[in-house]
C-alpha cells in the first residue's frame, strides 16, 4: 500500500552542458550526478580498466542529465520543465 517515490529523471542529450545551461538560465534544477564511468574511477583503478573497455558506459555519462523529480512537484512545475526542455531544442 505505498506510492513510489522517485527521486531522478534522468535523460540522454548529446548536447547536454548545452541543454544544462538553457535550464540553469530559465533557473530550473537539473545535475549529473555520475560525471564518469565507474571503471574508470580512482577507486577502481585496481581492476585494470582503461579507457575503451565500455564505450556505451562512457558514452552515456557524457549525455546524461538529470531533471527535477520530487513528490512535492507540482503540475506547474512540471509544466515548467517541460517547456524548458522542449525549448531548447526548437
Amino acid at each position: 500500500h505505498c506510492v513510489p517515490n522517485y527521486h531522478l529523471y534522468s535523460i540522454q542529450c548529446d548536447k547536454r552542458d548545452q541543454l544544462a545551461k538553457h535550464l540553469d538560465r530559465l533557473r530550473i534544477g537539473n545535475g549529473v550526478y555520475y560525471p564518469g564511468a565507474l571503471h574508470l574511477q580512482p577507486c577502481y583503478r585496481s581492476l585494470g580498466y582503461k579507457k575503451g573497455d565500455f564505450p556505451v558506459t562512457e558514452r552515456v555519462t557524457k549525455r546524461i542529465l538529470s531533471l527535477p523529480m520530487y513528490a512535492e512537484m507540482t503540475a506547474a512545475q512540471r509544466n515548467a520543465v517541460i517547456h524548458g526542455v522542449r525549448s531548447f531544442f526548437k
